[in-house]
C-alpha cells in the first residue's frame, strides 16, 4: 500500500494562500465562520482548519463554501 508523503513547502505555501483567499471573501461577505459553516454544512472545526491552511479541502468542500458565501469556486482559489 503506498505511503502519502507530506506535500512539499510550495503545496502548504498555496494552501495557505487559498484558507487566506477564503477568509478575505468570507469577510468582505460580512460573514462569520460560524455562518458560512450554517450554510455549508461543513462544521466549524473543518472550516477554521481550511482558513488556516491546516487542512486540505475536497472540492466538494469548496463547492460548498463558495455556495454559502455566494461566489463563483474561482473567486475561492484566485
Amino acid at each position: 500500500m503506498p505511503r502519502n508523503t507530506p506535500p512539499d513547502d510550495r503545496v502548504l505555501t498555496r494552501r495557505r494562500q487559498v484558507g487566506d483567499q477564503i477568509r478575505r471573501v468570507r469577510e468582505h461577505h460580512n460573514l462569520t465562520q460560524l455562518e458560512v459553516c450554517t450554510r455549508s454544512g461543513i462544521d466549524v472545526a473543518t472550516y477554521s482548519r481550511i482558513e488556516q491552511g491546516h487542512a486540505s479541502p475536497l472540492l466538494d468542500t469548496l463547492i460548498r463554501i463558495a455556495e454559502a458565501i455566494g461566489v463563483d469556486l474561482a473567486e475561492l482559489v484566485r
